[in-house]
């Protein structure tokens, strides 16, 4: 059986034009549905624009959101996946992350990763062929400011002389690195492959997050291929979470095509129909409750440790559903690592 300690969620931070204040209310009384139900995490998405490939949605700013969490929580970790470091000041996005541990009682979670949508990048001036370096240095000077050093730097991209921030909690956010392999689609342009760069990065990581559209066959090779480039750099892959992000519609049904059916259009009031529902069906869980049950098994046996599912609805009875009769069903090994892993210690990283 099944520990709901190992599932986190997505807060549902899409909007639909016309949207108000009804719709606020709802997300706090999400988050709350959230720790009372005993998951372990609340997530959040970025997105600064409206990847029209991808969603037919806008996204609330995620710090401003997780802090509203924060507000309406005492226990739950508060996360990013993934926070699309380049589009950000280093040293302001560290004020933040740090107020935000402050005012949190230490639950954050930096998900960090570099996006994909070449309209973000244009609309804050920064080159998306950029994107790797530019979250490299980031971290270079983020990861010492959070753990209260004072911090001169002089890269490619950022320079700062004699900066430290307040406040200072004692304890630095986790820090999950996202990316790797995934599903081939000519619509992403995206490389499928688990690159070398993001090896590196995840090396001074916490956690690893693999793509949502990384496929349980991928995910073990992606993740036998990090365990071996932390061997060979001479650290323990064990103190690593791995946590999976996926996105889920329940219908409880044991009926596969009106699952699909209903399904598909629930995705179709987030997601953009673009990739098709071929796609959709491969990479995301679709299915009857037996069948999403089994997909998350793969990915256990892939090595997944912990999961973090979007809703495609508000409507915070989908999680008493998840409770009710997905997640008793997944069974996690004995070799499982603990849910909250302790930060690993700073590692130099290769450049």
């Amino acid at each position: 059986m099944s520990d709901v300690s190992r599932f986190g969620v997505f807060l549902p931070s899409y909007v639909w034009e016309g949207d108000g204040p009804e719709r606020a209310r709802g997300i706090k009384e999400f988050a709350r549905t959230v720790e009372d139900l005993g998951f372990d995490s609340l997530f959040i998405t970025d997105h600064l624009l409206v990847g029209k490939r991808f969603y037919s949605v806008n996204w609330l700013e995620p710090i401003l959101s997780l802090a509203v969490a924060a507000g309406v929580t005492e226990r739950v970790r508060l996360g990013t996946s993934i926070l699309i470091m380049p589009l950000r000041n280093p040293v302001l996005l560290a004020k933040e992350l740090a107020t935000l541990q402050f005012l949190s009682n230490n639950r954050v979670v930096l998900g960090a990763g570099v996006g994909w949508n070449d309209a973000e990048y244009e609309a804050v001036g920064v080159h998306k062929s950029e994107r790797g370096k530019r979250t490299d240095e980031m971290l270079d000077i983020m990861l010492p400011l959070l753990e209260g050093e004072t911090v001169t730097y002089h890269g490619r991209y950022y320079s700062v002389d004699d900066v430290f921030i307040e406040p200072r909690t004692g304890e630095r956010p986790a820090l999950w690195v996202g990316g790797g392999s995934q599903l081939a689609n000519p619509k992403s342009p995206d490389v499928p492959k688990f690159v070398e760069s993001v090896k590196a990065r995840t090396l001074r990581a916490d956690g690893w997050i693999p793509r949502p559209t990384c496929p349980p066959p991928d995910i073990r090779r992606d993740w036998d291929e990090l365990q071996a480039f932390f061997r060979e750099a001479g650290e323990d892959p064990r103190e690593l979470s791995v946590a999976h992000e996926n996105f889920l519609h329940l219908v409880l049904t044991s009926d596969p095509a009106k699952a699909r059916e209903e399904q598909h259009r629930a995705f179709l009031k987030v997601m953009s129909g673009e990739r098709g529902p071929e796609y959709l069906e491969t990479v995301y869980l679709f299915g009857t409750p037996d069948e999403i049950v089994a997909s998350l098994q793969a990915r256990v046996d892939a090595g997944v440790e912990q999961f973090i599912l979007h809703t495609m609805t508000p409507d915070p009875k989908q999680l008493q559903d998840w409770v009710d009769h997905i997640i008793p069903n997944v069974t996690f090994p004995a070799s499982a690592g603990p849910v909250r892993k302790p930060n690993r210690d700073r590692v130099a990283v290769p450049s």
